[in-house]
């Protein structure tokens, strides 16, 4: 059965690793970008190489009328999808008597409130199907704190409490809801490092390396599978050891 899965803060890194992978297998995939256009069009082209249908959609996040331009946008293409990865999300690094109360409702808002809106967007039509598959990228911090990163972290930490909830909301309905928690992966996040810092930060985890985005994405494309019917309301972290 051809799929139709939404991939959020899909223009670059994960989120574009994910598009990428789940067009590959044959799912037609919508695209969500805030302000990075054009390399949201270039995903979706490598989406659309594979043979699958794709659009690049814009939609802000950070609030309830922008972001609902995503909704419109699938309606009007008449595109109910039954895969939802929810990729998209903002990082700040300050301490959290330094993080501005605007900062704090912008995380909140893109990481956090995002999900709340794609569950109760595209979850009733997934209901009524009886099969879905939702996702949301978690991260490392959201399991276990990071100073100088409270506001992140609890986002994160939110939306593993969410896809548990969720997974036992809809369970008897065939949809699975599970987090995916990367480590340190090799993104635009770690960009700011320097060589002796990610040379430090790979001397910490036991892998010895920083992780791809490809690896999360396949991570996620078992999670969105039919043999994954059975694995539900989990967060599971990808990190080479760093966190057990």
């Amino acid at each position: 059965m051809k799929r139709v899965a939404l991939v959020t803060g899909a223009s670059r890194g994960i989120g574009a690793a994910v598009a990428r992978q789940l067009a590959a297998d044959g799912a037609d995939v919508a695209i969500q970008y805030n302000a990075a256009a054009e390399a949201a069009e270039t995903v979706a082209e490598a989406c659309r190489s594979f043979g699958s249908q794709a659009v690049a959609v814009q939609a802000d996040l950070r609030g309830k009328s922008s972001a609902m331009a995503l909704k419109q946008r699938l309606d009007d293409l008449e595109w109910s999808p039954d895969i939802v990865v929810h990729c998209a999300g903002m990082a700040h690094y300050n301490l959290l008597e330094d993080t501005d109360e605007q900062i704090w409702d912008d995380l909140m808002h893109v990481n956090l409130k995002g999900a709340y809106y794609l569950a109760q967007w595209f979850g009733p039509a997934m209901r009524w199907r009886r099969w879905g598959r939702f996702v949301l990228l978690s991260s490392i911090w959201g399991e276990v704190g990071a100073s100088g990163e409270a506001a992140y972290a609890a986002s994160k930490g939110g939306l593993n409490a969410l896809a548990k909830s969720l997974a036992k909301e809809w369970a008897s309905s065939f949809i699975t809801v599970n987090a995916v928690s990367p480590g340190a992966i090799d993104t635009d996040m770690l960009a700011d490092l320097d060589a002796d810092d990610r040379l430090r930060l790979c001397g910490e985890i036991p892998a010895g390396r920083l992780g791809r985005s490809e690896e999360v994405a396949q991570l996620v494309r078992f999670l969105v599978s039919e043999k994954a019917g059975y694995v539900t309301g989990q967060t599971l972290s990808l990190n080479g050891g760093w966190h057990m």
